[in-house]
Order: structure tokens, then C-alpha cells, then sequence
């Protein structure tokens, strides 16, 4: 796990190698294990790298790596799980390795398969590889996007690294806003890629690769699509013992996860995913697990207190167990800590902070996660919602004004004396489509309160002109699967678990220089197991994942009602009961807004407070 940048004159002098160092450097948390460049021969090109040490801890693993003759060059961050039996596969048609880094695979698998060897690979990974005969330069991102690499082109220069962060305090990007992504987070609570809260930085799209030649920048291309991973999974048939196919795939996953050379950690909760994934860990033979659970004083000896039954999974399965507690005075010291950590601006992402502490405390580098079980296995309750809001209102699809009507609805509703969400004006408006539904679910504010929200009309309606979100959420179910399951998984994995939990897992976890593994986000996994639900009418699949392990998670476990992973935040700020309210995130939302501001929205609005002022308003 590393950090990686560069930049590319393609139509300009030699680059600055100052500049690479500043923007490499200010990701040092990234890789604190050493730091390496590599400038091409024309001093046109330059790649930098922060090395954290996982696999291959020799010097034989330092980046920027290049081929034996040089033709060659990557800089990568990732981890490709398929490595070994790719790395045999390439020996026997003669290819020679002078490392055991996962990182060689990708230059002798480029050299034979071009751009189509990003279809053969397995894992979490963001590269840049430098062809010197074709004189192109190859940016790629991994099919769910786990890890992140960002670019800003001015014309003359490519640059791009893995942080937004140290792209702008490099000095030499605009800093100027960008309304989309600045109205995208008042709507998700996350900046939806490819945009930033910056015009001059966009995101390299998951799942898709972009060359950079003489000609500029070219259109980033995909090659992964999870809705078409469901729709062909619906024309699928099932195997006969379901059980024993989902144990087959979700064993092999974390085994292909275990790769490493160093001790891997676990994050525990009471839940199903990361229980049945300890389970599972010790199916593959791992010994000596050592696991974490987060628990708050708030919460202590209530229902959203999950240390004691965590503890007792952890003994089910012989792991070393560490309850970490967590106080209102030490989230008030980290505040501004995590503020500077926070790559884009979230409404999450406090939770990992913690236990990704927690973890690196105790001497831990790795650590596997059980995110992304519910997009994987309908774990959300909108599995069940979103279809049933459909259904319900479907008929309504052509209704011309919509949602004029259900703004004067609501206004009635409120002279009534009615206590009603604040988005029930955009039920009629939103919930006949499954893009609308999903906005209306997930959702922060509406388009319609974002110039109040933004408290800049203008700006607002610039950024959704910009967004649009509707069509955004609709483009992603293509091709859509004909099912509920299929749409409801598409929609989680490619908006929320994309755009927000694993974001925050990788700057949370990288500002503790912990590299965190998901093997529940695996493209070979959901490809094995999507037709075991894509026609689902009921959802079993936390109970297959509970009783994947040969020692299954306790009844205990399996038949406690889902209740999030929440934190204190209300009580915290504002003193209030210790309880998590979906809707007081619409409170917390503008706060940390105020403290992302880019200095040239500043400018706009006046010297805007410091970050931990902001959210003490």
C-alpha cells in the first residue's frame, strides 16, 4: 500500500522534480516505509512513490520499478491478490522476475496483453505505467475503486497522485471550486466521483483506464460493469447446493486477502460480515489473529454497545481480542487531526479513524474490513424499501407536476401541524423511478433545498446543471438488471460503498499508515456469487456468510436486528442524547461544509472559520 504521483509534460518543457518531491512527500503517512522517483530521459516525465511495506519487504520492492531494459515504468498502490498464479502463469511463457513484488506482474503482463490486462487482474489497485516505445502513459483504477488516483491537466502538463490533498498543496493546481462536486456532497455527504470539490482535479473512474500521449489526455475508458455482472447473472442458473457454492466462493476470497508478509488484523463488530469473515481467516489457516473493536463510553451497557458480543466471537474463533473505548475528549483532540486527514470532504469516516488507530497502535499494518457484506448481500433495508417505494408510486411516472404537487402537499401537511420528514416534498417527485427512490433514500438534502443548503442559489444550480444526479444514478444501472436485487446492489456498490465507505477507509486508514482489506469487494466474488440472489425475492445471504466458516457465527449473532455501525456524534457536539439519528447528518453536514470550503469559494463568502470552528456552530 502506497502513494503514488507524477507528471507528464506532454505539450511543455521538463517538469519540475521539486514539485513531484512536495506532492509525494505530503502523503508520506501513506508510505512511511521510504520514498523513491524515477525521471524519464527527456526530464518530461517523472513518477514519485511512498512505500508501505506489505509484500516483499526487500529492496527488491521499491518503486517506481522498471523492466529490465527500461521500456517499462510503473508507480502502483494496491495489492493484486492473483499475483502468484499470474506471476507462474508469465514464468512459463518465459517472463524473468527479479522481485517477489506484486508490483513486476504488471510490467511483464503489459508487455504481453497491453491495455486488456486489467480485465485479468485481482485486487485493489491505482498505477501509472510509462510505454517508452509508445511514448503513453497508462493511469488505471481497480473495478470498485478501491484504492484512489486523481490527475489535473492544464494543457501542457499532466499531473496526478493519490490524494486531492496533495495535488492542491503542491502549488501548482487551481484551487478554484467546483460546483458539482461541492452540490454532490450537500446531496450524498460525499463528493461523487469523477468530480472533486476542485475544477482542475477529477477522478480516474473505477473500473476504467485513460492514456495520457502527445495528444493530451483521452477519454477514460471502463472495463468493469457491475450492472452487467447482475444482468447476465439473471439469465444464470443457480447451482443446486447454494450453501456450499457461496462457502467455496466467499473461502476463497479471504484466502486470496490473506496475502502478505506481514501479520493481518481484523476489525470486529458484532455483526455477521466481519465475524463470518474471522471465520473464515481461520479456515485458511491463519493463526494468531488479533482483532479490534471500536466501542464508545456514550454507548457503554446499551443496545448500540457491541464490545461484549464482539469479544465472544473473537473467542469462538482463538483470536487475540482488544476492546478500544472511545471518549468525547479524545474525538475533540483527533477533530482537527482527522479534519487534515479527510481527502475530500465526508460525513463518515470517524468510526475507521479510530479503529484504524486502534489497529496501528497495537503494531498492525493490515487490517481486513467487512465492508461492502451489504451491498454484497442485501443487507440495507432498502433491498426492501426502494422496490416497495416503486411499486407504490410508479403509476405517478407521468404525472406532469409532480412535485409542485408534493411541495404543497407538504406545506399543507405543516400548517396541519403535522411533523413530517423534510423529504416528503420530494416523494411524488423522486419515488417512481428507482434513480429517484435512490436519491430520496440516500440523500442528504434534495436538488431543491441545495441554494438554501449551499447558501448560494446560483452556485447550486450551477453544480446540479453540472451533476445530474437523476441521470448519473440511471447511467449506472446500464444495462439494468431486470430484478429488484440486481438495481438496489448496483446502486449501493457504485454511489455508496464507492464514493463513500471505501473513500474513507483508505484516507482513514492511511493516515495510521494501515492498509485495510475488503474481501467482500472482490470482482471475482460477486461474479461467483451474484447468481445465488440476482433473482432473490428473499434475501439469505447473511445467513449463508454465518454459516460459511466451518465453526458458524452463533444464532446470537445471526438474529440480532441490524443496527449500524454509529458513533456519538450528536451528543458529542451538541449534548444530546447518545442515540444515532439519520437525519441529524443534515445538521452535520453544513458544518463540515464550512470547514472544506477550496480558499477561492472563501473568497466569496468571506474568511471562512477554522475547521474545528466550523463545526462547534
Amino acid at each position: 500500500m502506497c502513494g503514488i504521483n507524477g507528471l507528464f509534460a506532454y505539450n511543455g518543457p521538463a517538469v519540475d522534480l521539486d514539485e513531484l518531491r512536495r506532492t509525494r512527500d505530503r502523503m508520506a503517512h501513506r508510505g512511511p516505509d521510504g520514498s523513491g522517483e524515477w525521471v524519464g530521459e527527456d526530464g518530461r516525465l517523472a513518477f514519485g512513490h511512498r512505500r508501505l511495506a506489505i509484500v516483499d519487504l526487500t529492496d527488491s520492492g521499491i518503486q517506481p520499478m522498471a523492466s529490465a531494459d527500461g521500456t517499462i515504468v510503473v508507480t502502483y498502490n494496491g495489492e493484486i491478490y492473483n499475483f502468484p498464479e499470474l506471476r507462474a502463469e508469465l514464468e512459463s511463457r518465459g517472463c524473468v522476475f527479479k522481485s517477489r513484488s506484486d508490483c513486476e506482474v504488471l510490467i511483464h503482463l503489459y508487455r504481453l496483453h497491453g491495455r486488456a490486462m486489467l480485465g485479468m487482474l485481482r485486487g485493489m489497485f491505482a498505477f501509472a505505467l510509462w510505454d517508452t516505445q509508445a511514448r503513453r502513459l497508462l493511469l488505471a483504477r481497480d473495478p470498485y475503486g478501491i484504492k484512489p488516483l486523481y490527475y489535473a491537466d492544464d494543457g501542457r502538463c499532466l499531473r496526478f497522485a493519490s490524494s486531492v490533498k496533495a495535488l492542491v498543496e503542491c502549488g501548482a493546481v487551481s484551487s478554484a471550486p467546483d460546483s458539482a462536486g461541492v452540490a454532490g456532497f450537500h446531496l450524498f455527504g460525499n463528493v461523487p466521483e469523477p468530480f472533486t470539490c476542485y475544477k482542475a482535479i477529477r477522478a480516474v473512474p473505477a473500473g476504467a483506464s485513460l492514456v495520457v500521449d502527445a495528444e493530451g489526455v483521452g477519454a477514460p475508458q471502463a472495463y468493469f460493469s457491475l450492472a452487467r455482472i447482475y444482468r447476465e447473472a439473471e439469465d444464470a442458473s443457480p447451482p443446486q447446493d447454494v450453501a456450499e457454492s457461496f462457502r467455496h466462493s466467499a473461502l476463497d476470497s479471504v484466502c486470496a486477502h490473506m496475502m502478505s508478509d506481514v501479520p493481518v488484523g481484523v476489525f470486529l463488530s458484532a455483526g455477521v460480515d466481519s465475524g463470518g469473515l474471522l471465520g473464515l481467516m481461520r479456515d485458511c489457516g491463519q493463526q494468531s489473529i488479533q482483532t479490534v473493536t471500536l466501542a464508545f463510553e456514550a454507548f457503554r451497557g446499551g443496545p448500540q454497545d457491541e464490545s461484549s458480543l464482539a469479544a465472544n466471537i473473537a473467542r469462538q474463533y482463538d483470536a487475540q481480542s482488544t476492546i478500544r473505548w472511545v471518549d468525547k475528549a479524545e474525538f475533540k483532540n483527533d477533530l482537527p487531526k482527522i479534519l487534515a486527514a479527510m481527502d475530500q470532504p465526508s460525513i463518515d469516516g470517524v468510526n475507521t479513524w479510530f479503529v484504524a488507530k486502534a489497529m496501528r497502535e497495537l503494531g498492525l499494518k493490515v487490517a481486513v474490513s467487512g465492508m461492502g457484506g451489504d451491498e454484497l448481500l442485501g443487507g440495507y433495508s432498502t433491498f426492501a424499501r426502494l422496490p416497495r417505494i416503486v411499486r407504490a408510486l410508479g403509476f405517478l411516472r407521468h404525472l406532469p407536476g409532480r412535485k409542485a404537487i408534493g411541495e404543497a402537499a407538504l406545506a399543507l401537511s405543516q400548517r396541519a401541524g403535522l411533523k413530517l420528514h423534510p423529504k416528503s416534498a420530494g416523494l411524488l417527485e423522486l419515488g417512481p423511478t428507482f434513480a429517484g427512490a435512490y436519491l430520496l433514500q440516500r440523500g442528504v438534502f434534495l436538488p431543491g433545498e441545495l441554494g438554501e443548503a449551499m447558501g448560494d442559489r446560483d452556485f447550486a444550480a450551477e453544480g446540479l446543471a453540472a451533476l445530474q444526479p437523476l441521470a448519473a444514478i440511471a447511467q449506472a444501472l446500464a444495462p439494468e438488471p431486470r430484478f429488484d436485487f440486481g438495481k438496489v446492489a448496483v446502486l449501493e456498490s457504485l454511489f455508496y460503498l464507492r464514493n463513500q465507505l471505501l473513500r474513507d477507509a483508505d484516507w482513514a486508514g492511511m493516515a495510521h499508515s494501515l492498509e485495510i482489506r475488503t474481501p467482500l469487494v472482490d470482482s471475482v466474488l460477486v461474479a461467483q456469487v451474484a447468481p445465488l440472489f440476482a433473482r432473490a425475492s428473499t434475501r439469505d445471504g447473511k445467513r449463508l456468510l454465518a454459516n460459511a466458516p466451518s465453526r458458524p457465527l452463533p444464532a446470537s449473532v445471526v438474529e440480532r436486528p441490524k443496527t449500524g455501525f454509529g458513533i456519538p456524534l450528536r451528543s458529542w457536539f451538541d449534548g444530546g442524547e447518545a442515540i444515532e439519528d439519520r437525519l441529524w447528518s443534515r445538521h452535520w453536514l453544513p458544518r463540515l461544509a464550512k470547514s472544506y470550503l477550496p480558499p477561492a469559494r472563501r473568497a466569496r463568502d468571506g474568511a471562512a472559520p477554522s475547521a474545528t470552528q466550523a463545526l462547534q456552530m
